[in-house]
């Protein structure tokens, strides 16, 4: 009997680890096919372009007689949108997430935190929406100087608020973690609350903090049908926040049904240069984190 039960748990042992691995293999198979697409049918495009024409060209104008495909403007587009929502997402995410570790009651943590989550769940598409009906019209009647509502400051608020619920939920998760004893040993030495939480807890709890901020970064980075809605549409270079502009997700995304073979090819290597902008960033990241701990074990040491 114990036999049989030994040999029924290395089956069930064998059958977990091979489907754990089918799964991982899956998932990297995955990540190797689309990056294999991307590589084989964009970088043949840009060297047939040309480097300097394609990323740091002015003008997108495939259709016109003599086409043209420099994506430089949806680029910077990209980065403004990106950089402005991270700012608002992050400050304001950090923020709650700070309040409902120390300062919320206790029983409204939990339904304030659920609540953030839904934010979550919604389509993007709501987003959008939500965008185009409420802020970009309160844009253009109340702040903006030329009367309009649509580009860049309308997408980097449409973008803060679809990121929070990733900032709060990694945040608050990194702050919990952080021993109680920190807390309360600053507390010891006479620090006030707010001191014990800016100055001891918060740090402590960085690292969290940063891979809640690239998930952030990735998400805002990466997001096409909510920022079509109220960035605009045009692929001119970015001169205010308050002009009808183009990202490099949004433009793949408005030129994804043209039949032009030329066309299909500069979109297939838009594709490319956001995914090396999505490995420098990881890989910055990464590199700020490890400079980080080694100075830490520097210290230790010392």
């Amino acid at each position: 009997m114990l036999n049989y039960n030994n040999k029924s748990s290395k089956i069930r042992e064998r059958a977990a680890r091979g489907i754990f691995t089918v799964a991982a293999l899956f998932s990297l198979g995955a990540l190797l096919v689309i990056t294999i697409f991307l590589l084989c049918n964009g970088v043949p495009f840009i060297a047939r372009t040309g480097f300097g024409k394609f990323v740091l060209g002015a003008e997108w104008r495939p259709l016109a007689d003599t086409p043209s495909y420099g994506i430089l403007p949806m680029i910077v587009t990209s980065l403004y949108v990106t950089a402005l929502a991270v700012i608002f997402g992050v400050v304001i995410g950090l923020s709650t997430a700070v309040c409902l570790y120390r300062f919320c009651p206790r029983k409204l943590v939990s339904p304030v935190r659920q609540m953030i989550n839904l934010l979550a769940g919604i389509p993007s598409v709501i987003y959008g929406l939500f965008g185009m009906t409420v802020i970009v019209p309160f844009l253009r009647d109340y702040l903006s100087p030329t009367g309009v509502g649509y580009g860049i400051l309308a997408a980097a608020i449409v973008l803060s608020v679809m990121i929070l619920p990733t900032v709060v939920s990694v945040s608050l998760d990194s702050l919990s973690s952080v021993p109680i004893s920190y807390y309360e040993g600053a507390l010891a030495l006479g620090s006030t609350e707010a001191e014990a939480t800016f100055k001891i807890v918060l740090p402590a709890a960085k690292s969290g903090v940063t891979s809640g901020v690239i998930l952030a970064v990735g998400r805002a980075l990466g997001e096409t049908m909510a920022v079509i809605m109220v960035v605009g549409g045009s692929p001119e270079m970015p001169k205010s926040l308050f002009q009808s502009v183009r990202t490099l997700t949004s433009n793949i995304a408005m030129g994804a049904m043209e039949l032009d073979e030329n066309t299909q090819e500069a979109l297939i290597a838009s594709g490319v240069v956001l995914l090396v902008f999505a490995l420098l960033l990881n890989i910055s990241f990464s590199f700020l984190k490890q400079d980080r701990s080694e100075r830490r074990k520097r210290r230790g040491k010392v």
